[in-house]
């Protein structure tokens, strides 16, 4: 089985997407997390959904996760309306790192192998400089290996 075949059409933003379109497109699918692609469609990054939440969620929380006990409910959802107007762009790192990327003819080890080195949750399948097909999740790749 190659990376083409476990492929699946997946959900992409752009850095101009809205963290909330974002967290909107997170909860709606079900997923790990979401590919950043160019204007042409090529992979750029892989967005995972936690880094959704750094954003979100205040810093005091983050670094003390007892003082969001002190928080109720209906004041908690207040915190995502701190991320209105803010972008993808605003979430990735500044430094740029290679995208976890596979080639269409990648084995199942090989994706293995680039989400774990990677730590990503998610790869997208492009062809060289070309735009994506498809993405595997992490899920998906452990169905398919257990399966086996």
């Amino acid at each position: 089985m190659r990376a083409r075949d476990l492929a699946v059409p997946f959900p992409t933003i752009t850095v101009a997407t809205t963290v909330l379109e974002a967290a909107r497109l997170l909860a709606g699918y079900n997923l790990p997390g979401l590919i950043v692609v160019d204007e042409r469609g090529r992979p750029v990054t892989v967005l995972p959904g936690t880094q959704v939440l750094r954003l979100v969620i205040p810093g005091y929380c983050r670094e003390d996760p007892t003082l969001a006990r002190m928080i109720d409910e209906p004041s908690a959802d207040v915190f995502l309306r701190g991320a209105e107007g803010r972008t993808v762009a605003d979430l990735l790192p500044k430094e740029h790192l290679e995208p976890p990327v596979v080639e269409p003819q990648a084995t199942v080890l090989e994706v293995a192998a680039v989400m774990a080195q990677k730590r990503s949750p998610l790869v997208a399948v492009a062809p060289p400089r070309e735009p994506m097909i498809g993405g595997i999740t992490l899920d998906a790749l452990l169905d398919r290996m257990l399966a086996a």
